[in-house]
């Protein structure tokens, strides 16, 4: 397991929203209501980049086709078309004045 830093503490803030590509992984930095999550950057449904989606009350809805997701476990809420997989999350690691997150080599 290696640690990959993201961002620095001091730049967080409500509404934060940030593309990371690690390796073949792409994520998604976000803080929402004063918590971080980090979750993978595509719908599970049809890959469409969550970048674009809305987010209330803890749950991520993709702009394209309305699937709802749970920030905090990535558990699908709600499918508008065929049920997807859960949406994948990672830990967030704190180390210093930095968030990051430990990945497989």
């Amino acid at each position: 397991m290696r640690f990959y830093p993201l961002e620095k503490l001091i730049n967080l803030h409500d509404n934060y929203m940030r593309h990371f590509k690690i390796d073949h992984r792409e994520m998604l930095l976000l803080q929402h209501r004063g918590e971080l999550y980090l979750i993978e950057a595509h719908c599970p449904h049809r890959a469409h980049p969550l970048d674009a989606a809305s987010i209330d009350d803890g749950v991520i809805q993709c702009a394209a086709h309305h699937y709802q997701f749970a920030l905090g476990d990535g558990r699908l809420l709600h499918a508008s078309e065929e049920r997807c997989r859960n949406l994948q999350t990672y830990p967030l690691v704190f180390e210093g004045n930095e968030v990051g997150v430990m990945l497989d080599d």
